[in-house]
C-alpha cells in the first residue's frame, strides 16, 4: 500500500485551494492527510474508473490521524462514491483524506477537493 500525495494549487490570492489526488487504486488506496480545519467551504469530486464494486470515501479525523470516519454531505449522506460524483463537505475536521474501500484491478479513481478559506469579512 502506498499513500498518494496530492497536487496542491492555490488560487485567488490564497483564498481558494485545489487539491488533486490521482490514481487511487485498491493497492494505492489512501491519500495523504490534508490539514482541513482552516477551510470553511469544501467540495469533493470523484472521477475515473471505479471497476467492479469500486468505492472511494472522504474521511476526517480530529485526533491527529489515529481514528478516521467517513464525512457527510450537507444532507447527512456519507461522502462515499461508487461512481463519478460531487458533494459538499459538512462539518469541520482537523484532517481529511480520500480512501478506496473496494474495487478490482481496474479501479483507478481521481479525487479533487476545492476549499475556500474563511476571510473574516462579514457579508
Amino acid at each position: 500500500m502506498a499513500t498518494i500525495n496530492p497536487t496542491v494549487t492555490t488560487l485567488r490570492d490564497g483564498l481558494v485551494m485545489k487539491v488533486v489526488y490521482e490514481t487511487l487504486t485498491t493497492t494505492n488506496d489512501v491519500g495523504a492527510e490534508l490539514p482541513f480545519a482552516e477551510w470553511f467551504d469544501r467540495t469533493v469530486q470523484a472521477t475515473g474508473t471505479f471497476g467492479s464494486g469500486g468505492t472511494v470515501v472522504w474521511e476526517g479525523s480530529n485526533d491527529g490521524g489515529t481514528t478516521w470516519a467517513t464525512l457527510k454531505d450537507r444532507q447527512g449522506n456519507a461522502l462515499s462514491f461508487t461512481a463519478a460524483g460531487l458533494g459538499a463537505v459538512d462539518g469541520i475536521t482537523e484532517l481529511a483524506r480520500p480512501r478506496v474501500t473496494a474495487g478490482d484491478g481496474t479501479t483507478d479513481i481521481n479525487v479533487s477537493v476545492l476549499c475556500l478559506r474563511r476571510t473574516g469579512m462579514r457579508t
